[in-house]
């Protein structure tokens, strides 16, 4: 008697799941789901070659130089780069005296409080520093930008889809709202505050464009478009997110050439020990 109560109880749940199943497609079917302005408009990042592309990528050291000033000048005034040391920037080919001086431009906030103004009391960066955050918590970061909190950079090409490529894609695709944007879907207009940009999933940014040209001054003399900043700072976000980038490269370079070798004396010692004798 149990077993046929419990086959029945069974019986009704999956007749219950294919109904659920059976009405979920039907549903789909004759009312499929609208496409929503995202869906349409939102577009896949732009193509982007850099010399660090590749199994035989190597960092370009002059571009890595010049995405490091783009964000010295104009990205530090909002975003951190936390997990990078002053240090690091050695391997860029930075001498040991310059990222001395480059450090010097940094100031750290510390804990203690001065006294006599009640502010919070600095010190100037050294070496074997981490950049310092742009603003002393997240509150103010909020409060200087529209309520937005600025990422950190330090993973940017890492932890987003497009890596390099969506950086570069969101620092040029800044752009009007197409006419037929507005006119299939009127409530999607962009908000005060807001900038439409189609490589970002919502299309609207609380970062106004942030580059314009000849914003920066190229010591190697480069012209500073905006296309070309946009460029040299997806390059330095790489290595930031991965510098030893090229290490591994090498290493799986040796590696896979190892294995080829062995494949083949591994073939031939085979074909030796069983060379004469009836198969």
């Amino acid at each position: 008697m149990l077993r046929i109560i419990l086959g029945a109880i069974g019986a009704a749940f999956c007749g219950v799941l294919l109904i659920a199943f059976g009405t979920g497609a039907y549903n789909h079917l004759t009312e499929p789901a609208a496409v929503t302005v995202e869906q349409e408009f939102h577009l896949q990042p732009k193509a982007l070659h850099l010399a660090s592309d590749g199994p035989f990528g190597k960092f370009d050291r002059r571009q890595l130089q010049r995405g490091f000033q783009v964000f010295k000048e104009v990205c530090s005034a909002c975003h951190s780069l936390r997990l990078v040391a002053f240090r690091d920037l050695q391997a860029l080919g930075y001498t040991e005296a310059e990222v001395k001086a480059i450090a010097d431009q940094w100031a750290i906030q510390q804990p203690a409080v001065d006294p006599e103004t009640g502010e919070a009391t600095t010190r100037k960066s050294i070496a074997a520093d981490r950049f310092p955050l742009p603003f002393p918590n997240e509150v103010a970061a909020r409060a200087a930008n529209g309520n937005a909190l600025p990422p950190d950079q330090s993973l940017m090409t890492k932890t987003h889809h497009g890596g390099a490529a969506y950086v570069y894609s969101i620092l040029t695709g800044y752009q009007d709202q197409p006419p037929e944007l507005l006119k299939k879907f009127p409530d999607a207009k962009t908000g005060t505050g807001l900038h439409y940009n189609p490589y970002f999933a919502n299309l609207n940014l609380a970062m106004a464009p942030p580059l314009n040209d000849g914003q920066v001054t190229y010591s190697d003399g480069t012209a500073a478009t905006v296309d070309q900043m946009a460029q040299d700072v997806s390059a330095f976000l790489v290595w930031t997110a991965e510098p030893k980038l090229e290490n591994r490269h090498s290493a799986g370079i040796a590696t896979v050439a190892f294995l080829i070798v062995f494949s083949v004396l591994t073939f031939l010692s085979y074909r030796n020990i069983w060379a004469g004798r009836p198969h």
